[in-house]
């Protein structure tokens, strides 16, 4: 479930199961953490990490106006999430997300791997407005896709407000990464038991710590 991914000083982790989500989770940490989206290099390396261009693909462009735009999308998908989820609207955030989704993304084309395989690749080097429209469409079409929208999930770890997509058997997941919060879970649960026995939260039935 999910996977990370570690390029240069970068620890990338990717659970949620949808590009848009994936950007969206670049921004919630725990509490007074950094952001990874606090300089163009790091951006640069997240698209390659989260598949938004082949790699290899030459990024020197990214500036801190890249930045800037990612960031502002980052926070316009996560109040059209965070309205889902509470079941109000968002009109601004929809906006924009709206206009950015309506450009046109990267080009793809198919190329020959040096091992002879077709690999994708793109048709011309990318710009800003391109990927921005890749991840927007991404989020237009998980917000109107009502199955989708069904498994959509905030995570129940402590201090994690990651979205993701619930596609497990039963959709009893709980965490974002049961590595990662459902592990952090387990082992308070474990010091809760011998540190006071009659106040553990009782075992979820049925895997629910999928």
């Amino acid at each position: 479930m999910g996977m990370a991914t570690r390029r240069g000083s970068y620890d990338w982790r990717f659970d949620t199961g949808r590009l848009c989500l994936d950007l969206v989770a670049t921004g919630a940490g725990s509490p007074g953490a950094a952001d990874p989206l606090d300089r163009p290099e790091g951006l640069a390396d997240w698209l390659v990490a989260a598949g938004a261009v082949p790699p290899g693909t030459p990024l020197d462009v990214v500036d801190d106006h890249w930045l800037l735009r990612f960031r502002q999308l980052r926070s316009a998908v996560d109040r059209l999430l965070t309205a889902q989820l509470g079941g109000r609207p968002a009109d601004g955030a929809l906006e924009r997300v709206n206009a950015l989704a309506a450009g046109a993304p990267p080009g793809l084309c198919a190329v020959r791997a040096r091992n002879g395989a077709l690999v994708r690749g793109l048709s011309a080097a990318p710009g800003c407005t391109a990927l921005l429209a890749a991840v927007a469409r991404d989020a237009v079409e998980l917000l109107t896709d009502p199955v989708a929208l069904a498994g959509l999930r905030r995570c129940e770890g402590d201090h994690c407000r990651r979205v993701y997509l619930d596609t497990s058997r039963g959709r009893r997941r709980r965490w974002c990464s049961s590595e990662v919060c459902g592990n952090r879970e387990r082992v308070a649960r474990h010091r809760r038991r011998h540190t006071d026995p009659a106040g553990a939260s009782p075992e979820r039935p049925g895997g629910a710590e999928t």
